[in-house]
């Protein structure tokens, strides 16, 4: 393994170590994400000082009130149509005389926020809309904070080659348990990485059993609290597949490598398994405050991050094969992630426009991976290689979702037949 590339994100190499306090800048502040990193910083002021804010712009009230409560510099929203409404609501947040944050609008405030003077970039944006800050943050040289899985998957390539070693610390509690875990080897002495899925509120149903679920059964996770689209993607269990295909690009770890059990507590966030026999695993209760603070602080922990154990009292931690019959998502992203180039940002667009007309009631909940499955087969041969630019990803990603929709569509007309 000594002759492969350093991985991008790899616990022993720490890109920029700063002392004291870090300054932050938080995309997709009013999500769920953004929202526990808020309260990280807020209880731990001598460590971290945000300095900006981004949103999509659907909650500017919010987005007000955290600026004022950070006192930050800038603000950023996605739709220029609320900045009225957010102009208004600073107003009403600050005092007379206080000095207003900058305002950034439109589709590209996210991505200039993420080349802004800071120490670190938390990328909290849910989908592929992401890859930009990403790129911007990495070229810029912040150390990345990532909790948008889909800019990795979607721009694998053009993230490897933008960068540098130790440059990403992943904040997914997958990824984020596997980055602490690895700290106890080098890559020589991995054998396996281990992905734990808590499978979703459907485990153990079969696919027949799927076929009758409801948009309300499939948001009702037994362990997480998140948005929508996420928890979908937890019952069809893509989240895993995802997280495959990341921890491939994050560790520089082969496919055949990289594992999925099922475990329903949700304590032990993924696993590392040495050529010794030994297997490390990362627990904590299901919380995200824990993951947040290793990306934003390693290689120093934040006492109290999250809540710990009680050690006092019992309890049982189980685990699963996987299902890939009733839940093949993980194999059709193994297979996208093996093909590469275009391919990943082709399944991640079709699995989001499956997903809304899910969501929408417009698809069945089965109907969701096999319209994937079959716009993932259409695309075929994907663009790769050191070609690849970020047109070509925009391109594979508008082609299928196109194409998902159209089938969804037809699909949805052939049950209403």
């Amino acid at each position: 393994m000594s002759d492969r590339p350093a991985p991008l994100a790899d616990p022993h190499l720490l890109f920029d170590p700063a002392a004291g306090r870090r300054d932050i800048v938080i995309l997709g502040s009013t999500g769920s994400i953004g929202t526990q990193a808020i309260d990280l910083a807020l209880r731990n002021p001598d460590r971290f000082r945000v300095t900006a804010l981004s949103a999509a712009g659907g909650r500017v009230a919010l987005l007000a009130e955290q600026a004022r409560l950070l006192r930050v510099e800038k603000v950023a929203v996605a739709r220029e149509d609320v900045v009225p409404a957010l102009k208004e609501a600073l107003s009403a947040q600050y005092g007379p005389g206080e000095t207003l944050p900058e305002i950034l609008a439109g589709p590209d405030a996210a991505t200039e926020l993420a080349a802004s003077a800071c120490h670190t970039v938390l990328n909290g944006i849910t989908g592929s809309i992401g890859l930009a800050p990403t790129l911007a943050a990495l070229r810029a040289g912040r150390t990345l904070a990532l909790a948008n899985k889909e800019s990795l998957i979607v721009g694998g390539p053009l993230v490897k080659a933008l960068a540098k070693p130790g440059q990403i610390i992943p904040v997914d509690s997958e990824h984020a348990a596997l980055f602490q875990a690895l700290a106890a080897g080098t890559r020589a002495d991995v054998r396996k990485l281990v992905v734990t899925a808590s499978g979703g509120p459907f485990r153990g149903r079969t696919r027949a059993e799927l076929e009758r679920v409801t948009v309300e059964d499939a948001l009702a996770h037994p362990t997480w609290a998140m948005g929508p689209v996420i928890t979908v993607n937890s019952a069809t269990l893509v989240n895993k597949g995802l997280e495959v295909i990341e921890a491939h690009l994050l560790y520089d770890i082969p496919f055949e490598q990289i594992e999925v059990v099922v475990h329903p507590q949700s304590y032990v966030h993924s696993m590392v398994e040495f050529t010794d026999g030994s297997t490390l695993a990362q627990a904590t209760p299901p919380d995200m405050r824990g993951p947040i603070a290793i990306g934003l602080g390693w290689p120093q922990r934040i006492p109290d991050a999250a809540p710990a154990f009680d050690w006092t009292k019992a309890s049982s931690w189980e685990f699963f094969p996987l299902d890939t019959e009733a839940f093949p998502a993980v194999g059709i992203a193994r297979h996208v992630g093996a093909l590469g180039g275009t391919a990943p940002a082709v399944f991640n667009a079709a699995n989001e426009e499956c997903v809304e007309a899910f969501l929408a009631g417009r698809l069945p909940f089965t109907a969701i991976m096999d319209t994937v499955s079959a716009v993932v087969d259409e695309h075929g041969t994907p663009q790769s290689g050191t070609s690849l630019t970020v047109q070509d990803v925009l391109e594979a990603e508008a082609w299928a979702r196109a194409r998902a929709r159209e089938m969804a569509a037809r699909a949805a007309a052939e049950a209403r037949a």
